[in-house]
């Protein structure tokens, strides 16, 4: 600070100081001052000289500046000074200057500030990189010095942290940030980032940006928030608007819902503040980007869905029929609603159902189409309303036959209590008023729009003009209006109707040729030389003089094609009607209209085209200048060719009809054949069935027949082959297979049974008794305690040894100490004469022999207690090592306990299991016995063998017994 007053003393000192060198100064101090604080000082006196010079500050100071950051990052005092130096200079929001050539001064001064900053691209990688740092101090300075390099050169800026590594993830941490401030600047920073860059949106997106976003709104309080939830809106519009990926990934992760609660308003709307009514508008805004016209078909067709089934579109209608709401956001919703249903038949229906809350209650379509023919409704609520009309009736057939069928006289309410959809419109198309006129001709345009049905319908629409005179149809009175010159809103919005009403449908171009007034008026129209105004309604009356002859089927003798251009050539000319018809599309507001399907226009003379007629017109201009260039011989050409393509068209769909037919028939045939397959196997199935059962009745019919037999006839002998007492030979056969298998069942066991008495032998070698393994280990333990007692009383005399020498060296000590006192008393008491001093020296030479000798047998016992300890300590492991051995030993003979008793209790089973088919052996041979059977010699040889065998196991067990 004190270098700091100096300088700035000094300026004031003597005019010679300039502001010039007082920074000049202070960018020396800077750059060249080793002390820190002399730095922080200089950079703190240059951000106070930085918005009043910001020219000469950043002329000399910007290399300074970016080399602290560079270097001195240790300290957030100095780097968050020079933050906010660069900052003052770069940015051009705290110009003071009002004159225009001063403010484009200073943005001309930041944009090439700027641009030397973000000519090193290190230095935007720098600022990224200072961004992590969690110091208020030096965020927040970061965040806005960041913002005003994207205000200033943003493309470049973008592609520099497009290509940095972190660098947009970087800066999406800023949005959970808790300190409120550095948020909220993220916000705006995040909106400059992602302005007209669809990969860094991309890249925003994917970094959690949505979830985020809406969470901050939420806890804003949705549209009752501040100025942050207006932030937060504008930068989901960037990321949304015209980026069909992003757009995509709000509607899969399930966004769209989380919108509903913003148009939640309530019933009480009398408390509408300004920010409000621009949070909602930037709501309805957001809805309108995912549902936009000009996004693919796929993605709008499933975000109006998706909003359908969470509710919004409802909620959205709510606010539509809601009381108290400003014009603007009413406005704003109707054209959100229009989006929202355009094409969707699911929404159309839902709108077509809405009421509006009145006594009676009306169609919301009614309600709003009597806003649209009211000229005392502003002007941009009349365009809403026609937009939302035409969106309902954009590819909805259904919508469209409802509303046409609202001007036929079977439909119309004779009571006049309620007005229908299709009174409004006549009453709009007739009124004074040419902007409702002309709302009104474009409305019914809308319900005829790719529909002949409804064209067809529409000419049974009669009109009572006045009281007495008969009714006449509504094509009729359109060209009345039209022939009595009103204005040319009025004449445009009529013709426009009337084009679309006669092409593609020849039953309604005869209609209107057979009034014989309306050609005549149409040529003089196109012939007469008028003013630059007319020459609209010119081209518009060619274009619909030339659908009558493009679509004339030629059922008016007087009016047939060849006639029409002949008539054209006679009264127009060819070319002249050609550049009448090229009027249309040469108008400056034609490609205004074609551009999107909004009728947006500034004021209302600018209402002059529609956008659906535009593409009508670029459809039929072409096909009508080749029509009336064509002669007659070529029409009759193209007649026979079109009868051929007819003829070849109706063969096409005959046989499309007999394929289908067939098809049909195929499917029932196969389902027929699918149907018999399944009776088929069930037949299978059930035939299965019967022949089992009658294999189990033959089964129960020859056991019944054997014991019959049986019964009637006397017991038979052995040599009766081939039946023995009522038993068949095949049962005989049976038992004899289960002796054979009882007796391997018998081998195998008793090969078990010697397989455990060999193991229990070696059991029994290894260990001859328990009692014999308790004597060893007692012994083994008595032995161990007898050396452990020895080892001990070995190292109790070793211990009192010790201690008798270790006295015997204090006892030597203390005398040692005695005799040194003596000397030097005896030294202090007695003169020193030479005889003296012999004897003294020869006294204390021989107490240091004695005590050199006591300090040597000292250094021996300690050597021997040394080691005796260690003697002990070995001693001592192996003492330690015996218990384990024990132990060891005990476990093992605890296991072979266990397994003696566990191979006894097999051994008993083996012999309970052999005694068992002993006797089951027993039981067959008695019962082969009674059977008749004889048995053979073999098996009691085998038994005799197996008995004796018995028998001498058990005398060995009784010897082994003995021994």
């Amino acid at each position: 600070m004190n270098f700091l007053r100096g300088v700035m003393g000094g300026q004031s000192a003597g005019p010679q100081h300039t502001e010039a060198e007082t920074i000049q100064k202070l960018c020396d101090r800077v750059a060249s001052s080793t002390l820190l604080d002399d730095r922080r000082n200089a950079v703190r006196a240059l951000k106070s000289l930085s918005k009043k010079y910001r020219l000469e500050v950043g002329i000399q100071a910007m290399e300074h500046l970016i080399h602290v950051l560079q270097t001195d990052r240790s300290d957030s005092e100095i780097i968050g000074y020079a933050l906010d130096t660069l900052y003052n200079i770069i940015s051009n929001d705290e110009e003071e200057e009002v004159e225009e050539n001063s403010t484009r001064q200073s943005e001309d001064l930041g944009s090439q500030f700027t641009e030397i900053f973000i000519k090193q691209q290190e230095n935007v990688t720098l600022l990224l990189s200072l961004l992590e740092e969690f110091d208020f101090h030096v965020r927040w300075p970061g965040v806005k010095l960041l913002t005003s390099l994207l205000k200033q050169l943003g493309p470049q800026v973008q592609q520099i942290i497009l290509v940095s590594p972190m660098g947009v993830s970087r800066l999406m941490d800023l949005l959970a940030d808790s300190r409120e401030v550095i948020r909220n600047d993220g916000v705006l920073l995040l909106q400059a980032l992602t302005r007209n860059n669809g990969a860094i949106q991309k890249i925003v997106a994917f970094e959690n940006a949505f979830e985020r976003l809406l969470d901050i709104i939420t806890e804003e309080g949705n549209s009752d928030g501040g100025i942050v939830v207006e932030d937060c809106l504008i930068l989901l519009q960037n990321l949304l608007k015209n980026n069909n990926s992003n757009q995509n990934f709000f509607k899969e992760g399930s966004y769209i819902q989380r919108m509903k609660p913003w148009f939640e308003v309530g019933d009480e709307n009398s408390g509408w503040s300004a920010q409000k009514v621009t949070n909602l508008h930037l709501m309805l805004q957001l809805v309108r980007v995912l549902v936009s016209p000009n996004n693919p078909p796929g993605a709008t067709s499933s975000c109006q869905k998706a909003m359908f089934q969470c509710g919004l579109l409802q909620q959205l209608c709510t606010i539509l029929m809601a009381t108290g709401v400003p014009a603007d956001i009413l406005t704003e919703t109707i054209n959100t609603v229009s989006e929202v249903i355009r094409g969707c038949q699911v929404n159309q229906d839902y709108f077509a159902s809405v009421n509006a809350p009145s006594n009676p209650p009306r169609p919301a379509i009614v309600v709003l189409l009597m806003s649209m023919v009211n000229e005392r409704q502003p002007f941009v609520l009349r365009c809403a309303v026609l937009y939302c009309f035409q969106c309902f009736l954009y590819k909805n057939q259904k919508g469209q036959g409802e509303i046409v069928s609202t001007l036929l006289p079977s439909t119309i309410d004779a009571t006049g209590i309620s007005v229908s959809a299709g009174q409004l419109l006549c009453g709009g198309l007739f009124s004074t008023d040419s902007l409702s006129n002309w709302c009104a001709a474009v409305a019914l345009a809308h319900a005829l729009q790719e529909n002949a049905t409804q064209k067809e319908q529409l000419l049974r629409v009669q009109l009572a003009t006045s009281i007495g005179n008969p009714p006449v149809s509504l094509l009729q009175q359109c060209t009345n209006i039209l022939s009595q010159g009103s204005k040319i809103q009025t004449r445009v919005g009529l013709l426009m109707l009337l084009c679309t009403w006669l092409s593609n449908c020849p039953i309604a171009v005869t209609h209107f040729l057979h009034n014989s007034a309306n050609v005549p008026f149409l040529t003089g129209q196109i012939a007469e030389n008028l003013g630059e105004e007319e020459q609209l309604v010119q081209g518009l009356c060619a274009l619909l003089l030339g659908i009558s002859i493009y679509f004339n089927d030629n059922s008016l003798e007087s009016y047939t094609k060849e006639k029409l251009k002949q008539l054209i050539e006679k009264r127009i000319g060819k070319e002249n009607f050609i550049e009448k018809l090229g009027f249309i599309s040469k108008h400056e507001f034609y490609s205004r209209a074609s551009q999107k399907p909004q009728p947006n226009f500034p004021s209302p003379e600018y209402m002059i085209f529609d956008h659906e007629f535009t593409k009508l017109v670029k459809e039929l201009e072409g096909v009508i200048t080749k029509a009336i260039h064509k002669s007659s011989e070529e029409d009759k050409k193209e007649e026979e060719v079109k009868k051929t393509l007819e003829q070849h068209d109706s063969i096409v769909t005959h046989y499309k009809n007999m394929i289908r037919e067939q098809d049909l028939q195929l499917e029932e045939l196969k389902q027929q054949i699918s149907t018999l397959k399944c009776q088929n196997e069930q037949l299978q199935t059930a035939v299965t069935q019967q022949v089992s059962q009658i294999q189990q009745h033959k089964d129960q019919y020859n056991l019944l027949k054997v014991q019959l037999g049986k019964d009637n006839q006397p017991q038979g002998s052995y040599n009766d082959g081939s039946q023995m007492n009522g038993i068949q030979p095949e049962e005989i056969g049976r038992l004899r297979e289960e002796i054979e298998e009882l007796k391997s069942n018998q081998e195998l066991l008793q090969n078990q049974l010697a397989e455990k008495d060999s193991l229990i032998e070696n059991l029994k070698s290894s260990q001859p008794s328990p009692g014999a393994n308790e004597e060893s280990s007692a012994t083994d333990s008595a032995r161990d305690s007898e050396q452990i007692a020895d080892l001990k009383q070995e190292l109790a005399t070793l211990k009192s040894q010790l201690n008798s020498q270790s006295i015997e060296i204090t006892k030597l000590q203390t005398e040692k100490q005695e005799l040194l006192q003596k000397t030097e008393a005896f030294a202090k008491s007695v003169p020193e004469p030479e005889q003296s001093e012999t004897v003294t020296a020869a006294k204390a030479t021989d107490v240091e022999g004695r005590l050199s000798a006591l300090l040597q047998e000292t250094k021996e016992l300690k050597n021997e207690i040394k080691a005796l300890s260690e003697e002990r300590t070995a001693i001592k492991e192996q003492l330690d090592a015996s218990n384990s051995t024990i132990a060891i030993l005990q476990n093992e003979k605890n296991k072979l306990e266990v397994d003696i008793t566990d191979s006894k209790k097999e051994q008993d089973d083996l012999l309970v299991l052999l005694a068992d088919q002993d006797q089951k052996i027993f039981s067959l041979k008695n019962k082969l016995k009674e059977l008749g059977h004889p048995v053979e010699e073999e098996d009691e040889l085998e038994s005799g063998d197996q008995d004796d065998e018995d028998d001498e196991d058990e005398d060995d067990g009784k010897e082994q017994g003995h021994i």
